[in-house]
């Protein structure tokens, strides 16, 4: 099937990840021109370099998502380089384990600033040109912890429910525009994520890690962990002409795995 992306301009953030990395290469391959943002530059590079033998022309951009005075630099180079942003997904990083009380005001404002504001601050920047050329697509990746919150995951839980409420209401407001706006819960996708949070819960409970993901797996009804590919397949479906009907949706990644309706 032909997406219908080919030479859209598309902004990954968080690409130099597992699930960021797999994005991007799936938009790549149906032609699109990506932008692979991402804090780790040599992680940034790599994608890049994964993007162009996916067969799409690629920009690499180190960067911080936390400093917001960076981004109308770095969109601006997009601009230059590939062309305005038709396509953007929000990815960023997952802050750490831990509980949902006693967390310093210090510690929910630093995730709060590096999670959550610039997904709103990066978006509102490339928006009005979405709507000006009648034709957009702002797709988030979040966690499952949005719909069945995750034990030990407080600050994620908590966090990563403000971009669904966001996300939701932007939907409504721009979307006889021609801008589609959709969340992307993962699963168990096999990443360096979910090998750290299996690790720390092994460590929690004084377990091997392959009894705690072997427990993660006979609770998946398809009975594996995800591939970052299959996650990166529907997030370029999202992004496709073909999706121009789906919006203010939550799509689930997950083999089956979240157990509510």
């Amino acid at each position: 099937m032909d997406l219908g992306i080919k030479d859209k301009v598309a902004l990954v953030l968080g690409a130099g990840g597992g699930l960021g990395g797999a994005i991007a290469t799936a938009l790549a391959a149906e032609g699109a021109k990506v932008a692979v943002a991402d804090i780790d530059p040599q992680a940034a590079a790599r994608t890049a370099e994964a993007v162009v033998a996916a067969g799409g022309k690629a920009l690499a951009l180190p960067w911080d998502l936390a400093d917001l005075g960076a981004i109308d630099g770095h969109i601006g180079r997009i601009e230059a380089e590939l062309g305005p942003v038709d396509i953007l997904v929000n990815n960023t990083g997952g802050p750490p384990p831990t509980p949902a009380s006693g967390q310093p005001a210090e510690t929910w404002r630093k995730f709060f600033d590096s999670m959550v504001l610039p997904v709103y601050a990066i978006t509102d920047r490339v928006l009005p040109g979405m709507r000006e050329r009648g034709w957009g697509r702002i797709i988030t990746s979040t966690s499952s912890g949005v719909i069945a919150p995750i034990p030990n995951l407080g600050i994620s839980n908590s966090l990563r429910l403000a971009i669904v409420g966001w996300s939701k209401t932007l939907a409504r407001e721009v979307g006889k525009d021609g801008v589609t706006v959709n969340i992307v819960l993962p699963g168990r996708i096999a990443t360096d994520r979910i090998q750290f949070l299996d690790e720390a819960r092994a460590k929690r409970e004084n377990r091997s890690v392959e009894s705690v993901s072997a427990e993660s797996t006979a609770s998946i009804p398809v009975g594996r962990y995800g591939k970052p590919e299959e996650y990166g397949s529907v997030v370029a479906f999202l992004a496709s002409q073909q999706a121009s009907y789906l919006t203010g949706s939550t799509l689930r990644v997950d083999g089956g795995f979240i157990q509510s309706i």
